[in-house]
């Protein structure tokens, strides 16, 4: 017998390899989009929160498109579907919207 096993045909090995970096990469997205949510500055005067705001969505937004990268090499999509990245998406989104409101 020449051929690969049918052992070898399974994606589920490959698939917890790649979604590792993105279920880590999204949780660092939710933490940082959670931080940015809840820093509240005392005043128009307060520039360190206006800074920590601005500081956690870009990690927020970061994290997000790295994740969202990852899952566009076209190896990750053919074992990971559109769901695995769309939580990560949504918390860029998020703190984008936070980062350009301001605070």
């Amino acid at each position: 017998m020449t051929g690969p096993s049918p052992a070898d045909d399974d994606p589920r090995p490959l698939a917890t390899v790649y979604a590792v970096p993105i279920v880590l990469l999204t949780l660092v997205s939710a933490y940082f989009c959670w931080t940015a949510l809840t820093i509240r500055p005392s005043g128009d005067w307060d520039d360190d929160a206006y800074a920590g705001i601005v500081l956690a969505c870009v990690v927020s937004v970061g994290a997000a498109g790295v994740a969202a990268a990852v899952w566009v090499l076209p190896s990750v999509r053919r074992v990971l579907g559109w769901g695995w990245v769309v939580p990560a998406v949504v918390l860029g989104v998020v703190a984008g919207v936070r980062w350009a409101v301001g605070g």
